[in-house]
């Protein structure tokens, strides 16, 4: 029994100096190594929270400008109607004022021609009169004859 406890206990030092010794340092090692990689994957995802918090900003930020350029584009889409519909005004009344004066000067060319008419009848009847003698009745009646035929001409 001496010999077994002896032996046991030759055997617990030699274990302990030569397998439990490095054993633990590799032990060790892991321990270190994995409490590396946690620090490592906690960095990482700090880091990617952050760059979700930067690219939410950023989204943000694109949003609104994007809002901007619509609104500016309403802006001056509004403006450009304005513009357009204040030519088409202008462009209207000047019509209208050509249209206006052309119908002036139609008028005028017609009353040049009814008093051009108006000359020649004039001297048709003062034709008609050297012509023939007429007396003061026949006269009074050629010339309310003339005056009628010039009222329903106008």
């Amino acid at each position: 029994m001496f010999f077994a406890l002896a032996s046991f206990l030759i055997l617990l030092y030699l274990l302990k100096r030569f397998a439990w010794g490095p054993l633990m340092n590799k032990m060790e090692e892991r321990e270190n190594h994995i409490a590396n990689e946690i620090d490592t994957a906690e960095k990482n995802r700090i880091d990617a929270e952050k760059a979700s918090t930067e690219a939410n900003e950023q989204l943000k930020a694109t949003r609104q400008e994007a809002m901007t350029i619509i609104e500016e584009a309403k802006k001056a889409g509004q403006q450009q109607e304005k513009t357009i519909i204040e030519a088409a005004h202008e462009a209207a009344a000047r019509m209208k004022k050509s249209a206006e004066e052309d119908i002036a000067r139609e008028k005028e060319k017609a009353i040049e021609a009814l008093q051009a008419q108006v000359a020649t009848l004039s001297v048709q009847i003062a034709t008609k009169v050297i012509e023939k003698e007429i007396n003061a009745q026949d006269q009074e009646q050629l010339i309310n004859d003339y005056i009628k035929q010039v009222g329903e001409e106008r």
